[in-house]
């Protein structure tokens, strides 16, 4: 009886939060899922059409064109954003003057609202008058139109991006210093090992599990970037920021095609989750725990 009655009140202190997940989450997912099958304008009923929505984005070349340029966020985004948050921790997990406010002051662009750190990025590029094209001319190099360059626009997003997020990964990498022993350090000294040493066969090994919980989070991030090329670009120039999730945005409110933009959804969803897959399987080739 009182394990019955210990499961009662179980049930009846979680129900709130689970009856919230499954209205608000849920049901909105299969909702999602469920819409695949419709076309959908939100002004007339649903049509039923079977699978055309999945042949269609197989067809369609914005989709096409979109997930490459996502692809090539991704290729640059993820090695970038890694190298200098991980270069962030190591310079900051030192005994620094001030060492503190520097820890602040990287993580003040990540609780910066993306509108505010778009519209500064567009100042800083902007051909004439943004700060990193003067910079660039007083070594003699004529800067390129960056946001309004199909060759640079992606770049500046990424450089853009980069500096947003590296102080949150800044943040995992250095509890991850922390949790080092001192020990292993202290023996590779004795042994004549010097920091270039010490550096590829203790930290970086020993940092394996926050480098991939880092390398996991970031994909899912850089997957679903929308915010920054909503605001700085919208995706041009000539379509060549256009991104997966700005297709969904496009699809559902622009075009009013809710059941091809649940199509993408869910096309966006299983890349995320293979990709998740195939990570979770390759860490045991090189983390260790």
């Amino acid at each position: 009886m009182k394990k019955k009655n210990q499961k009662f009140w179980i049930f009846l202190f979680l129900s709130p939060s689970l009856f919230g997940l499954l209205i608000f989450v849920a049901l909105p997912i299969l909702a999602s899922l469920g819409l695949t099958f419709f076309e959908w304008d939100m002004l007339t009923p649903p049509n039923f059409v079977w699978f055309s929505n999945f042949t269609r984005l197989f067809a369609d070349e914005n989709f096409w064109q979109s997930l490459k340029h996502t692809l090539g966020f991704i290729l640059g985004y993820i090695p970038l954003v890694i190298i200098t948050s991980l270069s962030a921790a190591l310079l900051l997990d030192q005994k620094l003057f001030g060492r503190k406010f520097l820890r602040t002051a990287f993580f003040i662009p990540v609780v910066s609202a993306w509108v505010a750190v778009a519209l500064l990025w567009m100042w800083i590029f902007n051909p004439k008058f943004g700060l990193l094209n003067y910079l660039l001319s007083l070594i003699g190099i004529v800067g390129p139109a960056w946001l309004y360059d199909p060759a640079w626009a992606m770049p500046a997003i990424i450089l853009t991006s980069v500096w947003k997020d590296t102080g949150f990964f800044m943040v995992m990498f250095i509890a991850g210093l922390q949790n080092i022993p001192e020990m292993y350090y202290e023996a590779s000294k004795i042994d004549g090992a010097n920091r270039f040493d010490r550096f590829f066969r203790i930290t970086l090994p020993l940092l394996s599990p926050v480098t991939f919980f880092v390398t996991i989070m970031a994909l899912i991030n850089s997957f679903q970037v929308f915010d920054q090329v909503w605001i700085m670009t919208q995706g041009g120039p000539a379509g060549a920021t256009s991104v997966v999730v700005e297709q969904i945005v496009k699809n559902a409110f622009a075009y009013s095609r809710m059941g091809y933009a649940s199509t993408i959804s869910w096309a966006l969803f299983i890349m995320v989750f293979s990709a998740t897959i195939i990570q979770m399987w390759a860490q045991k080739r090189w983390v260790n725990y």
